[in-house]
């Protein structure tokens, strides 16, 4: 609710005054690295939150080893 209450209180003039700064803080060409680096952050977080890890992979050539209900 706090988000949504946030995004309602910012209009156009805001939205675009906030992305001049940040475009004039950071620069063109960082801007993609650093939204790469923060998308590969969210991902490895919601991985980790779901108890995915690399070294978990599935292996295709595994055979079921559960016994059937």
């Amino acid at each position: 609710m706090l988000n949504t209450t946030i995004l309602a209180a910012l209009g156009t003039t805001e939205i675009i005054l906030i992305l001049v700064a940040v475009l004039l803080l950071f620069g063109g060409k960082k801007i993609p690295e650093l939204m790469r680096g923060l998308g590969k952050g969210i991902k490895e977080f919601k991985d980790g939150k779901d108890g995915a890890d690399e070294n978990d992979a599935v292996d295709p050539n595994r055979t079921n080893t559960r016994k059937p209900l």
